[in-house]
């Protein structure tokens, strides 16, 4: 979770974000991706499951990188979410040929190596700060034991740098990170330590692992976004820690002052993922 508490699936926020989602995302994954969709391939094209697909960012900016027919399944527990996705998904793959897709609801704690037969390609955008321990190894179980690639992007790292800083600056951080690893209706969320968990996961199994930084640069040109970013960060941390109310307050108000004026520049920290069942290749 980068940011807002229950607004985070709201789809202005998905919206608002998938710019800066977009222009993070590690490219360099795609080169071995596509190398090994292309050692394995499908007679009827690339099989492709979004898990967590929110308004389908994710489909809309990998669909068009990768070759094609491509037929997508679009994962989510959000019935309107999954019917935007589904309307705005691409309409051709990087080769010209089509893409399509279906909409699956429902809880993806219980996907099993049986559920992705035929499946092509796992992904994911933004999810794995909002699984426990067992559902990271319950995925890495799954995927690996059908064969099938992952591509986990944007995973929270835990850090956060503000220019130009300020004292309160790390207060704050270390109480969000603390949130996100808070226990949410008897779940104990990884939040930022989720993506060494998958990367132990996915290896422990057999699999080749490759990490690239996937940083959010905000600056001037993002302000809509920095906003409520900014607002929620705080927010969580006040939820965490209470003393900081006070303090937090004003923090905010300069914060929102110089976001306004264009003189706040912030930079999240995510992490991109690849995993290849069976050593890659």
């Amino acid at each position: 979770m980068d940011a807002v508490g229950s607004p985070r699936f709201a789809p202005r926020w998905l919206e608002l974000r998938e710019r800066a989602d977009a222009a993070a995302r590690a490219p360099e994954l795609l080169h071995p991706l596509r190398a090994r969709l292309s050692a394995h391939p499908s007679p009827d094209g690339l099989v492709i499951r979004d898990l967590g697909c929110g308004t389908g960012s994710m489909a809309r900016w990998l669909a068009v990188r990768l070759p094609g027919p491509q037929r997508w399944t679009l994962h989510d527990h959000d019935p309107d979410l999954l019917a935007l996705a589904a309307r705005r998904m691409p309409g051709s793959a990087a080769d010209g040929t089509p893409v399509t897709a279906t909409t699956m609801r429902g809880d993806l704690a219980g996907l099993t190596a049986a559920d992705l037969a035929g499946t092509s390609l796992v992904t994911a955008s933004a999810l794995l700060d909002l699984l426990t321990l067992d559902e990271v190894e319950g995925l890495a179980e799954a995927c690996t034991r059908a064969g099938v690639p992952v591509l986990l992007a944007l995973s929270v790292a835990g850090r956060v740098e503000l220019t130009p800083a300020d004292p309160l600056d790390g207060a704050l951080t270390d109480a969000f990170n603390a949130h996100q690893r808070r226990a949410d209706q008897g779940r104990a969320l990884l939040g930022p330590d989720a993506i060494e968990a998958a990367a132990e996961a996915f290896e422990r199994r057999g699999a080749a692992v490759r990490l690239m930084p996937s940083p959010w640069r905000l600056g001037s040109a993002e302000s809509t976004l920095i906003d409520p970013w900014l607002r929620g960060w705080v927010a969580a941390a006040q939820v965490q820690r209470p003393e900081l109310a006070a303090e937090a307050a004003g923090y905010l108000q300069r914060r929102l002052e110089a976001n306004a004026a264009g003189e706040l520049a912030v930079t999240v920290h995510h992490t991109d993922l690849l995993a290849l069942p069976g050593g890659g290749g």
